[in-house]
């Protein structure tokens, strides 16, 4: 019955009703089966297998998909609409900020303002190509070191590539501070350990990590996480508000939750960089979201291309 990756798991009950529950599995979501479906981050019911499981149940008259996050276009909103029903926005982020039920959100947009030489190099590069540039790029990477490192409290920063930036930056940030725990977290590293590093930036009230996106954008609740940090660009509206939603969980002593949002303007005369008109998508999302923002711009000065 189960595709190949989910596990079903019967959960004897105690009444004596002869209705069955299962605890469907799929990698850390945990989804139940009664009479209906309720599933949790229902946005990531894209994949065939979890697809397939909701096209086969023909006798299931109640469908609950719960999700903070769209995707925004309107073919991933049918698809769920497909799969569970009609979308309803209960409440926003912002509406519960205002409630006083998340912490409040303070987001401060550094557009970092390339050398011209930079700028020229960059003018007839592809995405790919354009993203080797920035990760690669000292100055930047040094900006990004210098940034975590001045922060206070817990602080998040969230990478793409692992090797090519991951752990450069790791190392870096690892070097030059040397009275905060430092943490390193990617899709190599073990389940146990990434709950042990949550754990310990629990209990911990001025440790910095260093994850991928793919750890730490979703379902990891850091409750005294005061800071993030986007080292790497993206325009992925599931990622921006996933990752935001990280550090809004309430505690003791957060007054405030910050995230610096990092981007880069190569643009040479009328040609904008792919990496800051995704920096204008997330402005876009900001917007929307209602969240409080700011833009600063930073004149790089010193290594070209």
């Amino acid at each position: 019955m189960a595709e190949k990756g989910v596990k079903i798991i019967s959960i004897k009950k105690l009444e004596s009703k002869p209705e069955k529950v299962y605890n469907l599995h799929v990698k850390d979501n945990h989804n139940y089966f009664a009479e209906g479906i309720n599933v949790s981050n229902c946005h990531l019911f894209k994949a065939q297998s979890l697809t397939s499981i909701m096209t086969k149940l023909k006798d299931c008259p109640y469908r609950v998909g719960l999700t903070g996050t769209l995707d925004g276009s309107k073919t991933h909103k049918l698809v769920i609409e497909g799969l569970f029903g009609k979308v309803q926005k209960v409440i926003t982020t912002k509406d519960l900020m205002d409630k006083k039920l998340l912490s409040p959100l303070k987001i401060k947009c550094i557009v970092l303002d390339h050398t011209n030489k930079n700028k020229e190099a960059c003018k007839d590069l592809k995405y790919p190509q354009e993203i080797e540039l920035i990760i690669n790029n000292k100055e930047r990477n040094e900006f990004i070191r210098d940034l975590t490192t001045k922060t206070k409290g817990n602080t998040l920063v969230l990478f793409q590539y692992v090797e090519k930036h991951g752990k450069i930056l790791y190392e870096m940030i690892k070097k030059k501070e040397t009275k905060r725990k430092v943490f390193f977290v990617f899709g190599g590293t073990e389940g146990e350990t990434r709950e042990q590093i949550r754990a310990i930036t629990d209990a911990e009230k001025n440790s910095i990590i260093v994850a991928s996106f793919g750890t730490f954008s979703t379902g990891i609740n850091i409750k005294s996480l005061q800071n993030i940090i986007f080292a790497s660009p993206s325009k992925s509206r599931i990622r921006v508000l996933q990752s935001i939603g990280r550090q809004l969980r309430k505690s003791e002593g957060k007054k405030i939750a910050t995230l610096f949002d990092i981007a880069d303007d190569l643009s040479w005369k009328s040609r904008k960089n792919y990496t800051l008109k995704h920096m204008v998508e997330r402005v876009k999302i900001y917007n929307e979201e209602k969240f409080d923002y700011d833009i600063t711009r930073i004149t790089m000065e010193g290594e070209e291309a």
